[in-house]
């Protein structure tokens, strides 16, 4: 194993309700606390110029690839959907037994939608230039929005927008990853953290008002398929995290949307345990969630002493099975 980086050996998926709902107001997002170049970026130059060239790759691996599919299948309930894809690609990662009556993506780069075989209906519209989508109210049963909410600089007009092109009861999913351009990603999202960024996106939805509460589906720590270019580097595979709500409005019997996977730890033998108790003092990566732990000054305490050392190994994962 390679030292510095954390084992890839188990995973974990977590599904949880929004929070502070009930007492987030919508200057949260767009109000005077916000910095003035919160949604600025390192390149400003016109996007209908950088996606111009056309990007017929993966931009995550074939593992996280295929939770992104299994998310968009256990959302998308309903049968024979429209969908919109937002900000779409060559590829809208629809499992094979979605089949959408109709199926509407919006991007920037025509080859690349052309090659996009699940789509029936092209749009080429640059959602930084205007925010406004040309489709009627109540159009969509779902829309998608794939490794690309990082670089909009107008999000709230957007989420506004997909609420008032989605019908009553449908769904927005919008999925990402800790893979992006850092030229063309938004100062605030650059600076987040991979936890800020999922309270971020909960902030667009309520921000946009007109949405259910959010929920939360996060995968991380996944082995990393082994003919991928870093498996040798003990490299996880990318993290997916979803975050998704319904419009407000839909049928109120309806059952809850729900992402349900194994969530189960991978089943290590005694050897390959014994291997990664002795790993972690060199990975310094958490047993119970893989994530990196984070050096912890130990507190002088005048009235007993509880530990001998000067510090310690923390995780500080909020989302931590620990």
């Amino acid at each position: 194993m390679s030292r510095g980086f954390c084992h890839p050996a188990f995973f974990m998926e977590e599904r949880m309700p929004d929070q502070n709902a009930a007492t987030a107001s919508k200057t949260d997002l767009m109000g005077a606390n916000w910095p003035p170049d919160a949604f600025s970026r390192m390149d400003e130059s016109d996007d209908t110029l950088f996606y111009a060239r056309d990007r017929f790759v993966d931009h995550l691996d074939t593992q996280a690839l295929a939770t992104v599919e299994k998310i968009i299948g256990h959302l998308i309930t309903e049968e024979n959907p429209v969908v919109l894809d937002l900000m779409a690609g060559w590829d809208s990662h629809l499992p094979d037994a979605l089949r959408p009556g109709r199926m509407v993506g919006l991007g920037l780069n025509e080859n690349e939608l052309n090659k996009n075989r699940t789509l029936t209906e092209r749009v080429l519209h640059d959602l930084n230039e205007n925010p406004y989508l040309p489709f009627p109210e109540d159009a969509f049963d779902a829309v998608l929005n794939t490794v690309s909410v990082d670089y909009l600089t107008k999000p709230l007009a957007v989420f506004q927008e997909v609420r008032r092109v989605l019908k009553p009861g449908g769904v927005f999913v919008v999925v990402f990853s800790n893979r992006l351009f850092p030229q063309k990603a938004v100062k605030l999202w650059r600076d987040s953290s991979e936890e800020e960024r999922i309270l971020l996106v909960q902030d667009f939805f309520r921000a946009a008002g007109g949405f259910e509460p959010t929920a939360v589906f996060a995968s991380r720590g996944k082995p990393r398929p082994a003919d991928d270019k870093y498996s040798h580097l003990g490299i996880p595979s990318d993290p997916i995290y979803a975050v998704y709500a319904d419009k407000e409005g839909g049928d109120p019997t309806r059952k809850r949307r729900t992402i349900t996977m194994n969530t189960e730890r991978k089943k290590m033998s005694p050897e390959e345990l014994k291997e990664f108790e002795k790993s972690i003092k060199h990975t310094l990566c958490c047993p119970y969630c893989g994530e990196k732990m984070l050096k912890w000054a130990v507190p002088d305490n005048p009235f007993s002493q509880t530990w001998d050392n000067e510090f310690m190994y923390i995780c500080f994962n909020d989302a931590c099975s620990y």
